[in-house]
């Protein structure tokens, strides 16, 4: 059941973020990751939202692939590279939708 990781940052150090955003592209196919959007928020339909935040979609086949990823030495490594440059937050949403199969 395919899971999705949501990612909203404040970027404090542009050239310290751009360079752990480079590795950590690569290193997403590898545990079965796609990105499936990227950007600045378009439009705030209700509610309050920090439009200065960055916010990342992915796509991985579970849950426990998401989790394999975070908690793999590889991205261990590329997670320093982001330390001090910016706030962030991170969720996992179960892709299953209640009542499918």
């Amino acid at each position: 059941m395919p899971a999705y990781m949501f990612v909203r940052v404040k970027v404090t150090d542009p050239k310290r973020f751009a360079e752990y955003g480079k590795a950590v592209s690569q290193l997403v196919p590898k545990f079965g990751g796609r990105y499936l959007a990227r950007g600045k928020v378009a439009a705030v339909l209700e509610g309050d939202f920090d439009t200065s935040q960055g916010t990342l979609i992915a796509e991985y086949p579970s849950v426990e692939k998401i989790k394999e990823f975070w908690a793999s030495p590889e991205y261990a490594e590329v997670k320093k590279l982001r330390e001090n440059a910016g706030e962030t937050h991170v969720i996992v949403i179960d892709g299953e939708l209640p009542g499918a199969g």
